[in-house]
């Protein structure tokens, strides 16, 4: 797998800055997508980020009105988020175009649509 150094729009290494697309979740992905203009690589990892956290947010949000088996599911889905957030940010900052299951192409096919 190839290492990616070059540098993007807002002067970052691609990897570092993809990385930084994790680190507050939905919010940094946002904050990304808005800003990068030129590596597809970091729009895709930002993409990402805000899809799987934005949709683990709006999930705890709904589960935690269902008494019990709603809280088992919100204390899964932070555990599972947590996997996700650090596998996210390790692949991205090793240069990696790592896709999560589901979401992953979800991503790629909005950054190509965003792209065109």
């Amino acid at each position: 797998m190839e290492k990616r150094k070059s540098e993007t729009s807002l002067g970052l290494e691609e990897n570092v800055e993809a990385a930084l697309a994790y680190v507050l979740g939905f919010l940094t992905g946002i904050v990304l997508l808005l800003l990068e203009k030129e590596s597809e690589f970091v729009r895709f990892h930002a993409m990402q980020s805000t899809i799987t956290f934005l949709g683990i947010f709006i999930m705890q949000r709904i589960l935690v009105f269902i008494p019990f088996l709603g809280w088992l599911l919100v204390m899964l889905l932070s555990l599972v988020g947590l996997v996700l957030w650090i596998l996210g940010i390790v692949k991205a900052y090793q240069g990696e175009y790592y896709k999560f299951p589901i979401v992953g192409d979800i991503a790629e096919n909005q950054v190509r649509k965003m792209s065109s």
